[in-house]
């Protein structure tokens, strides 16, 4: 693509960067195929392609960003699958990240949105504010017609009917490993999933410890810095990384850490590209070598290898069919695709993929509560996917994923990592009980050899 910046416009560095990607664009379309947006509305503009013309041109004019550019870069989930399909290697990502701080610095948006935009960058970060405002929408939901905005009802909506009680891991400490250790680690304990679902910290710790890894949980440095960065919100998203990586860096000092486990694939995505977000800053090189230790779990214990399976591989749980579902940030973000599904057939599971698995499922950090019309399209299929594999269980690496499709299926659904520790004799995950209890037994007996990889 042709790009027409000034030297002075080059001359600042995510302009710059920006141009280098706008330049790599041959206007192929391949990318409308995979969009989930254009799927949905079928509108040029709400496709990768038709976004990149909008921003090119709102970058090269120099002009505040205008509303009907705002509403397209809004609608885009940042998905990524447009950066899969690409041949050309567009970093579609640096460049909507890039609009999107634009837009937050040009744009003034109605009254609701910047009252709505900051309540949430106010309070999905910090999980005691977060646990505060579900049991508020707890207490609200029976008034929800009453809301005159689609996007409040769709909070109230997201809100779980209850909430896990605040556990015992969630505070700096060192869990040593179990038997020899082969690995020192430090767990993100995020913000979000501890205020939805306690035990995906508490699962992951087990699980790591299990095989050999000795955990550390540094002091908490809150969120990672993705929700606000998503959102355009730089300086807030910036402070938030920094605090996490001078958090990590000091676990990190105290004795060398072999990898940052990461479990919630969204988090996962933003922090690796911490050398990219920092670059230029002081705070490079520190953003780098945080960036480098950064893995998602289940990329981590893949290299590893599980522990021995005497859990639910053995039990109730043999051959269990789960039908995983690959969060964008993981499949597209992180290009981590097998591991998830590996692990779970050595551990003993019967997994099966939906159709389109690439698709995402609408969530996309705050995008379900901020286009609730788009996303709740984008959940009823994925769901219907899902459920046509007949599955007892859903799998997902990403807790904003886990709470999308959960709201629109009643088949369980949990981390990928709650069924690894079970599998290698932790507790069955408390959304599978009761699941477990009323299944058929000649449904599950036919669910298929343990370890099948199917796509249907």
């Amino acid at each position: 693509m042709q790009t027409n910046f000034t030297p002075e416009q080059l001359a600042d560095p995510e302009t710059a960067r920006s141009n280098k990607v706008l330049r790599a664009c041959v206007h192929c379309g391949f990318c409308t195929a995979t969009c989930p947006t254009f799927q949905v509305l079928g509108d040029e503009l709400d496709s990768p392609r038709g976004r990149i013309y909008l921003i090119k041109d709102m970058l090269e004019s120099g002009r505040p960003a205008d509303p009907g550019t705002v509403k397209h870069i809004d609608r885009c989930l940042s998905c990524l699958a447009c950066m899969t399909t690409c041949p050309s290697g567009v970093n579609y990502m640096h460049l909507v990240d890039h609009a999107r701080a634009y837009i937050q610095r040009t744009y003034r948006r109605p009254w609701r949105d910047r009252m709505l935009r900051r309540m949430l960058a106010a309070i999905l970060p910090y999980p005691r504010r977060f646990r505060l405002a579900l049991m508020g929408a707890k207490l609200a939901r029976p008034f929800r017609r009453l809301m005159p905005d689609a996007r409040l009802r769709a909070m109230l909506d997201m809100a779980p009917a209850s909430l896990p009680p605040v556990s015992r891991n969630d505070r700096p400490q060192t869990f040593p490993a179990e038997g020899e250790k082969r690995a020192r680690v430090a767990l993100l304990i995020g913000c979000a999933q501890r205020a939805l679902d306690t035990d995906i910290n508490d699962a992951t710790i087990r699980l790591l410890t299990r095989t050999g890894c000795e955990v550390v949980i540094p002091p908490d440095p809150g969120c990672c810095g993705a929700l606000t960065h998503h959102m355009g919100m730089s300086e807030p998203a910036h402070a938030q990384a920094a605090a996490t990586i001078r958090s990590f860096l000091a676990a990190d000092a105290e004795a060398p850490l072999d990898a940052i486990i990461i479990n919630a694939s969204g988090c996962g995505t933003t922090v690796k590209d911490y050398g990219t977000m920092f670059a230029g800053r002081p705070e490079e090189a520190e953003a780098r070598k945080v960036a480098g230790l950064a893995r998602d779990v289940t990329e981590f214990l893949d290299r590893l290898g599980l522990p021995a399976v005497t859990g639910a591989a053995t039990g109730n749980g043999a051959g269990l069919r789960v039908a995983y579902h690959s969060a964008c940030s993981l499949q597209h973000g992180q290009r981590v695709l097998t591991p998830p599904k590996s692990l779970l057939k050595a551990a003993g599971f019967s997994v099966v993929e939906p159709e389109n698995p690439h698709i995402c499922c609408g969530s996309a950090g705050t995008y379900n509560l901020m286009q609730p019309e788009i996303s709740a399209e984008l959940r009823r299929r994925k769901v219907a996917t899902l459920e046509a594999t007949a599955p007892q269980v859903i799998a997902a690496g990403n807790i904003g994923c886990m709470m999308q499709i959960g709201g629109g299926t009643g088949v369980p659904v949990v981390h990928t990592v709650q069924l690894l520790d079970w599998a290698t004799g932790g507790p069955c995950p408390a959304a599978l009980k009761g699941a477990l209890k009323d299944a058929d037994p000649a449904r599950r007996a036919g669910a298929g050899a343990a370890g099948d990889l199917e796509t249907v």
